[in-house]
C-alpha cells in the first residue's frame, strides 16, 4: 500500500559528482511522483543536498543548488542515494558527508549508490559483509581497498539486505527503476520507462558489458578487434586455431600464445565468449527456441550452451531468459 505522504529520497552529491549518475535516477524518482492516482499523495518528495548547500560543481561543469545535510534534520528519509563521481577520490573526499552519512543511513530503509558512489558506502562501513556493484572499471579497486566487500564484478545493480549498488553510468536508470517497481509496482515503472525511452528489462545480475568490450578493454593491442568480429559473424564455421590463425596471417602456435597474452584467455575461451554474449543476447531480445539459439550462435546444442552458461554466468540459458527477456511477460 502507497504511505499516506511522499517518500522522501536524498540525493547526496559533491564537488566533482557526475551529473548523469545524479539526473538519471532523479529524472525516474519525479516520473513517478507524476504517476500518482488521482486524489492519491505523489509517491516522491526528491530532495538533492550536500555538506553546506549552496553550489555545488558537477564534473561537467554543471553548477547544483542544493540544500544542507542541517535542512534534513527532523526529517525521515526513505532513500539515501549517493550518485558516483569521474574520480573516486572525489567520492569520498568530503568528510563531513562521510560523517553524516555514516550516522543517518541505518535509520533509512534503503541505501542506494550509482558506480563508483559504492566507495562511500564502503567508506561508511556499509558494504561491510555484503554485496555490491560498481562500474566496471573500478571493481579490483573496490574489492582490494575494502576486502570485507563481496564485489559482484559483471552485475548492473545488487540488493543486500536494504543496500543497493548499481554499475556505472545509466545503470542508475536501472535501478531506480527496480525501486519504483518495488515502491508502486510494475505498471508504474514501466510507465517511467517508457516515458525515459529505456527498457524496464535489466536487472540485478545481468552483465555490464560485452565479451568483446571487456577482452578488448583490458588489452594494449586491437590487433584482434576486426577477428573478434568477423567471429561474431561467423559463429557457425570452422573458429579453431588454425582457422583463426589464417585470418590474422599467422602461425597456429604464435596466434595462440599472443591472443593469450592480449587477452588474457586461450582463443577457445575467447570464442565460447563471444558465443555465449551473442546467445545472452538472443535469449533477451528474441522469442526464438532456446535450441535454436545454440544452433545459430555455433554451440553443438542446448546442453553445451547449457554449461558454458552456467560456467560463465552462474545461470543456465532458460533462467537468463525468464530474468531478463525483453518479450518476458
Amino acid at each position: 500500500m502507497r504511505p499516506s505522504t511522499p517518500r522522501r529520497i536524498v540525493f547526496t552529491v559533491y564537488d566533482g559528482v557526475a551529473l548523469l549518475d545524479l539526473s538519471g535516477p532523479l529524472e525516474a524518482f519525479r516520473i513517478a511522483a507524476e504517476s500518482a492516482l488521482p486524489r492519491r499523495p505523489k509517491a516522491y518528495e526528491c530532495i538533492v543536498v550536500s555538506s553546506r548547500g549552496g553550489r555545488v560543481r558537477t564534473v561537467s561543469g554543471v553548477d547544483l543548488n542544493t540544500k544542507s545535510l542541517r535542512s534534513l534534520a527532523q526529517k525521515p528519509i526513505d532513500t539515501l542515494v549517493v550518485p558516483g563521481a569521474f574520480s573516486v577520490e572525489d567520492v569520498t573526499r568530503d568528510r563531513a558527508l562521510l560523517q553524516w552519512f555514516r550516522k543517518t543511513a541505518p535509520a533509512c530503509r534503503r541505501v542506494c549508490s550509482v558506480c563508483n558512489g559504492a566507495f562511500l558506502l564502503a567508506a561508511a562501513g556499509l558494504l561491510a559483509g555484503r554485496r555490491a556493484a560498481t562500474h566496471w572499471r573500478q571493481v579490483s579497486r573496490l574489492a582490494n581497498q575494502y576486502p570485507e566487500v563481496t564485489v559482484e564484478p559483471d552485475a548492473i545493480f545488487v540488493h543486500d539486505r536494504g543496500v543497493w549498488s548499481s554499475a556505472g553510468g545509466t545503470s542508475g536508470i536501472d535501478l531506480a527503476l527496480a525501486l519504483i517497481e518495488q515502491d508502486v509496482g510494475r505498471k508504474v515503472a514501466l510507465q517511467v520507462a517508457q516515458a525515459m525511452v529505456v527498457y524496464l528489462k535489466r536487472a540485478g545480475g545481468q552483465s555490464q558489458y560485452s565479451a568483446l568490450l571487456n577482452a578488448q578493454a583490458h588489452s594494449e593491442s586491437d590487433r584482434f578487434a576486426e577477428l573478434e568480429q568477423w567471429i561474431v559473424e561467423h559463429l557457425n564455421t570452422n573458429l579453431g586455431v588454425e582457422a583463426l590463425a589464417r585470418r590474422v596471417h599467422m602461425s597456429p602456435r604464435n596466434f595462440a600464445r599472443v591472443y593469450a597474452e592480449t587477452r588474457g584467455r586461450t582463443p577457445a575461451k575467447g570464442v565460447e565468449a563471444i558465443r555465449i554474449d551473442v546467445a545472452r543476447r538472443r535469449l533477451e531480445e528474441t522469442t526464438d527456441r532456446i535450441e535454436t539459439v545454440a544452433e545459430h550462435t555455433g554451440f553443438t546444442g542446448e546442453e553445451q550452451m547449457r554449461s558454458a552458461f552456467i560456467r560463465s554466468l552462474g545461470i543456465p540459458p532458460r533462467e537468463y531468459r525468464k530474468r531478463f527477456a525483453s518479450t518476458a511477460s
